[in-house]
């Protein structure tokens, strides 16, 4: 064998390796693209069960956005028919608060009142007993300027401190005395 022969069979064996490596590699992309085939029959079928639930479910979707819709205008509705009430809960708060205020300006002034009715019903006392002690100490003036000297003051106590006697002239004793 000369060395163009070797050079040739050398060159054969390799073009045959090539050969068998792209024989190989063609093998596995074919069975990797029956795979991906299998795969996306089985996709088309699930694209397919979707797309047709889809409809069914774009429908209920769209009714309950409806509904959604139309339970929150009403609810929009009633919020505003009650907001005058929460304004008019807010307005009777400080109504309230306003009137235990008075009350209380009230209860302070009735407080101070009563203290200077208290003060002055201590005075018009002291001026009463003092009117009395005096209009007293005038009549037993008088009642003695007008007797004369058979006036005497008698002056009888119960057993708990009350004063019972009263002034007697000595003509009014003797006429009792001789009565009984």
């Amino acid at each position: 064998m000369s060395g163009g022969q070797i050079a040739g069979l050398i060159a054969a064996i390799a073009f045959l390796i090539i050969a068998l490596a792209f024989l190989l590699l063609a093998a596995r992309i074919a069975s990797v693209t029956k795979e991906v085939r299998g795969t996306v029959k089985e996709v088309n079928t699930t694209l397919n069960v979707v797309n047709a639930e889809l409809g069914g479910l774009t429908h209920e979707v769209e009714a309950l956005l409806t509904k959604s819709n139309t339970l929150l205008n009403d609810v929009n509705g009633k919020v505003a028919a009650i907001d005058p009430v929460f304004t008019a809960i807010g307005e009777l708060g400080e109504s309230v608060s306003e009137l235990n205020t008075s009350t209380r300006n009230l209860a302070t002034k009735v407080s101070s009142g009563a203290k200077n009715s208290a003060k002055a019903g201590v005075a018009l006392k002291v001026g009463r007993t003092a009117m009395k002690l005096f209009t007293k100490k005038k009549t037993r003036q008088n009642r003695r300027k007008s007797h004369g000297k058979g006036t005497f003051l008698v002056r009888i106590y119960s057993w708990r401190g009350q004063r019972l006697g009263r002034h007697l002239s000595a003509d009014a004793t003797n006429q009792r005395r001789a009565e009984a």
